[in-house]
């Protein structure tokens, strides 16, 4: 005797998924769910590579990962489905291998392509829901107005170093977009990425983690359908707060019955709408616009080889300072700089001053406050920072 209940794919999926659809309210219904479910990752990073992993285990049916960079050493701290033997590897290829070993059941759409207005909508049409695991404001518009206009749930992620966040847009008939809570983007220069301000790789775990398990909710129909704000923090007690959103904003430019609206996804700028590009800092570190106020890495250790009078100020937080540092450099934080040049300077005009940061960036900032202050002082900044100083003086010292 046949009986007519609905199966999974393979006799093996029942002990495979076990473990999950002995769950109340999940049950064979919801892994069924999972296996004719689709699923979109934009970003295969630190955020992308945790919920890639969990909904492959979990069992959805397609995943497609949408990444145009490579894998590289810096990555490996957090992207956990990369390894040594992936770097150089697209990350939307290194992912779908891992994917592979992980559960060959699922079926991996790969896009070693960068998302933009001219071809979201049509990359991200076919997927039930859609993960934003970006780093940058103009993609998380652009996925934003696409869900809209594709009427899919967008589950969004964000983490920057000890902290992370998590929420669910265009949820239902009434949850809000992401141009709801954030109309307006902040500038291209306040804007920091992981480079810059650092991340600790089990927080983007977390709310990776999470992302999966908000997407495997969705699918199963075990969402309460209320859109609310996750807030996470490491080194508070408790670590998690939410955040009551409110439902869909009228006048919202994207989602809104009223007021003004944005033209459609392909004809919107996003870059040129969030304030332009995001500053390349290792190349601005490196342009010599201002030669009488800045010095090279090669000038700058003929300098300390000789006896002329010099002091080295190190403008990078303490922390960094510890990590490495040039012989005989005073630690001097930017901020403590900026806020009184005068006790950190020499009371000798005729010793000169080098200030020296991680790219050549902030001792910029540094030597026009010293200037303002004191025009008589000698005070020029290092091209490059303390990454040139690694390039093209001393490959044994530190980059990070």
């Amino acid at each position: 005797m046949v009986d007519d209940l609905p199966r999974l794919a393979q006799a093996d999926d029942y002990m495979r998924y076990g473990r999950q659809m002995i769950l109340d309210d999940f049950g064979l219904q919801g892994q069924l769910q999972l296996q004719n479910s689709s699923v979109v990752v934009i970003g295969a990073g630190g955020l992308g590579c945790p919920a890639l992993q969990y909904l492959a285990a979990a069992g959805v049916g397609r995943l497609g990962i949408i990444d145009h960079d490579v894998v590289e050493l810096s990555n490996l701290q957090r992207q956990i489905l990369h390894t040594d033997k992936t770097i150089d590897t697209p990350k939307a290829e290194s992912a779908a291998q891992a994917i592979a070993a992980l559960n060959p059941r699922v079926t991996v759409d790969v896009h070693p392509t960068a998302l933009d207005s001219s071809n979201a909508l049509s990359i991200l049409a076919p997927y039930d829901v859609i993960l934003d695991c970006t780093d940058n404001a103009p993609t998380r518009y652009l996925l934003s107005d696409s869900a809209v206009r594709l009427k899919k749930p967008l589950v969004s992620g964000a983490a920057q170093k000890f902290d992370g966040q998590l929420c669910v847009y265009n949820l239902g008939d009434d949850g809000p977009c992401y141009r709801c809570i954030f109309p307006k983007p902040p500038a291209s220069e306040m804007a920091g990425s992981c480079e810059e301000t650092g991340i600790l790789g089990a927080v983007t775990g977390i709310i990776g983690n999470l992302q999966a398990l908000e997407t495997i909710k969705l699918i199963t129909g075990l969402h309460d359908g209320k859109a609310s704000l996750l807030l996470f923090s490491a080194l508070s007690v408790p670590p998690f707060r939410t955040v009551k959103l409110r439902s869909r904003k009228p006048t919202c430019a994207a989602c809104g019955i009223e007021g003004q609206k944005i033209g459609s996804v392909e004809e919107t700028d996003y870059v040129a709408f969030c304030g332009g590009a995001r500053p390349n800092w290792l190349e601005r570190g490196l342009e010599a616009g201002r030669p009488e106020s800045r010095i090279y890495v090669k000038e700058l250790k003929s300098i300390i080889e000789s006896e002329r009078k010099h002091t080295i100020i190190d403008v990078r937080p303490r922390t960094e300072f510890g990590i490495c540092r040039l012989p005989r450099s005073t630690s001097v934080p930017l901020n403590i700089l900026l806020a009184n040049p005068a006790p950190h300077l020499p009371s000798d005009k005729s010793c000169q001053v080098f200030v020296v940061c991680r790219l050549g960036n902030d001792s910029q900032i540094a030597v026009d406050a010293i200037t303002a202050m004191d025009a008589d002082l000698i005070v020029k900044d290092v091209v490059g920072g303390l990454r040139a100083w690694s390039n093209e003086i001393d490959p044994t010292f530190p980059v990070y």
